[in-house]
């Protein structure tokens, strides 16, 4: 059997368009009313920097303490494989605050969107979960997410992604995160996020000096179920300004601009090559 060139390079062109018509999927939407979700209020001001929730959080996911070269517990410096939440300090000067760090949920959650198995899910409850038997090892989500979040375990035989999961096995059963129901000075607490938010905004009106007039999480990244409040700048917290877009809406619309020129320009550039070997005297047909 012997295929031409000119079957071949359509044939190729088919291909190459369809390969990336999977990039222009839609991007993944809450299932259910995010003012109704569960959420968490994060409100550094009244936070002591105790890491009972770092610790509750260990204890109800069962991730491994980390040690350091003497083989004692050593706080890390950064998230990881098996510290899913963990606080940290900022401080310059006379200026400080400590911050909390986890998975933000986003209501629109660039992770979900960009993973190509849907290992990772936004549950109509509000939390973003991870399914390990699905995950193929991408860390797709890794690159995609806005917070930094997502975590891989490099050390393991057989690797996945870890994240704080918004304790979905305890929401789904009415409780709140082991987190939030550890923490002893009230710096976190749970709830639907429309109360959360008016909760929030409350707190800022009626001591203006002892916050900054924003609740991050309301609207940034189109929006998260983990909201802070603060005293210092959230840029000196290292919660960055990602804007108020979803990530997905970013980078689908320029998947929407770029892409199809790829799809169309495929085949262009695969009849340019048939003409340069034209050129160059191959044969009329290959062998198949």
């Amino acid at each position: 059997m012997s295929i031409s060139r000119r079957d071949f390079l359509k044939l190729s062109g088919v291909v190459v368009g369809s390969s990336f018509l999977p990039s222009l999927a839609v991007h993944a939407s809450s299932n259910g009313q995010p003012g109704q979700q569960v959420a968490m209020l994060y409100d550094a001001t009244l936070c002591v920097g105790c890491n009972a929730c770092t610790n509750a959080c260990r204890q109800w996911n069962n991730t491994t303490p980390e040690t350091d070269q003497r083989g004692l517990y050593d706080s890390p410096p950064e998230l990881s494989s098996d510290t899913w939440t963990m606080i940290q300090l900022y401080q310059e000067g006379d200026d400080y605050s400590f911050v909390k760090r986890q998975c933000m949920h986003c209501i629109d959650p660039a992770c979900v969107s960009g993973c190509p198995v849907e290992a990772l899910q936004k549950s109509k409850e509000g939390p973003v979960t991870y399914d390990a038997n699905r995950c193929i090892g991408c860390r797709y989500c890794m690159y995609t997410c806005p917070f930094h979040i997502p975590r891989f375990e490099w050390d393991e035989v057989i690797p996945v992604v870890a994240k704080c999961t918004f304790c979905y096995d305890r929401i789904v059963e009415g409780k709140g995160p082991a987190c939030a129901e550890r923490c002893p000075t009230g710096a976190l607490i749970w709830g639907k996020r429309d109360d959360l938010v008016s909760q929030a905004e409350s707190r800022i009106e009626s001591d203006k000096k002892r916050y900054i007039n924003h609740i991050y999480g309301k609207d940034d990244a189109g929006g998260t179920s983990v909201l802070y409040l603060s005293g210092v700048e959230f840029n000196k917290l290292g919660l960055e300004d990602v804007g108020n877009e979803p990530i997905p809406d970013i980078s689908e619309g320029t998947a929407n601009i770029v892409l199809p020129g790829i799809v169309l320009g495929g085949p262009f550039l695969l009849g340019l090559i048939r003409l340069v070997s034209k050129r160059g005297g191959w044969e009329e047909s290959w062998p198949v």
